[in-house]
């Protein structure tokens, strides 16, 4: 009789198999089953990040054209850190700030020396890029927004997720169009800006995701609102085609997904790779 050994000699070829080899197959062992619900509420982070970008380009768009004052975008975005700030610790009680050890005056200082180092150097933000072309600072802005999507952390574990990476990208994107803006309160109130929308926004939803997923649903659904309403006061056509790709994003492409899921057709089988699951440490020593 066939053994499925290598170190015994059998009359039979080195690729004979008998008829029980295809028994131990199996197929679709590690397959994950989705539902639409689920797929839709994680979606929520895509949508919120194009949103930030969309809301981050309208605002450089307003200042640039003197409809937005950038005194007014100051206060408003104090005022929003200001309540998100008292959000981020109410969420949870303030049981995030006693585990890591931060305390409310470290915050204090890192954001007056943050917002001290930043305006001081805005003089220089504004003339960095004046030997470059609108053109190629609008082409680089675009470049860096759309790496700073690529590589955003949207909580899938994969090689090309880098939040260090991101939010680099989508600073460089703020002073490369704060430096077309009139004055240097102008580029020092932009990047600020940018630093709110691209690295203490997404903590914010981050948290509320993970404690309050109905209030998570809510604030996504109005800040994508807010977004399409600012879009449309630019352009009706690209608020269309906007609302179009984020109701793509949160509603097809998760019934795409659970579709293809039916397809999926993974085997797995005596040919596989062998898999070690005793502890070897012991040979280690």
């Amino acid at each position: 009789r066939w053994q499925k050994v290598l170190y015994e000699r059998q009359p039979f070829p080195d690729n004979y198999v008998d008829q029980r080899f295809l028994e131990e197959l199996r197929k679709n062992v590690h397959a994950r089953q989705y539902r639409y619900q689920a797929v839709v509420f994680q979606s929520g982070v895509v949508v919120q990040q194009l949103c930030s970008v969309c809301v981050f380009v309208l605002t450089w768009w307003y200042m640039d054209a003197g409809m937005l004052s950038p005194q007014g975008l100051f206060g408003a975005a104090l005022v929003s850190s200001l309540l998100g700030y008292v959000l981020f610790d109410a969420v949870d009680g303030g049981a995030g700030r006693w585990a890591s050890g931060r305390t409310r005056w470290a915050d204090l200082k890192s954001t007056l020396v943050f917002a001290a180092f930043t305006y001081g150097f805005s003089p220089v933000l504004k003339t960095l890029t004046e030997s470059i072309s609108t053109d190629t600072i609008y082409a680089m802005s675009a470049l860096m927004l759309l790496g700073h999507l690529i590589f955003f952390d949207y909580g899938a574990n994969a090689a090309i997720v880098s939040s260090t990476l991101s939010l680099n990208m989508a600073i460089f994107a703020s002073v490369c169009l704060a430096s077309r803006l009139p004055r240097s309160l102008h580029a020092f109130v932009m990047v600020t800006f940018a630093m709110q929308i691209f690295a203490l926004w997404p903590m914010l939803q981050k948290k509320l995701k993970a404690q309050t997923p109905r209030c998570y649903v809510g604030v996504t659904v109005l800040f994508a609102l807010a977004a399409l309403a600012g879009l449309a006061t630019v352009s009706s056509v690209g608020a269309v085609l906007f609302a179009s790709l984020l109701l793509a994003i949160s509603c097809l492409c998760p019934y795409c997904l659970i579709r293809l899921q039916l397809l999926k057709d993974n085997i797995h089988g005596p040919w596989d790779e062998a898999e070690i699951k005793e502890d070897l440490s012991r040979f280690l020593m």
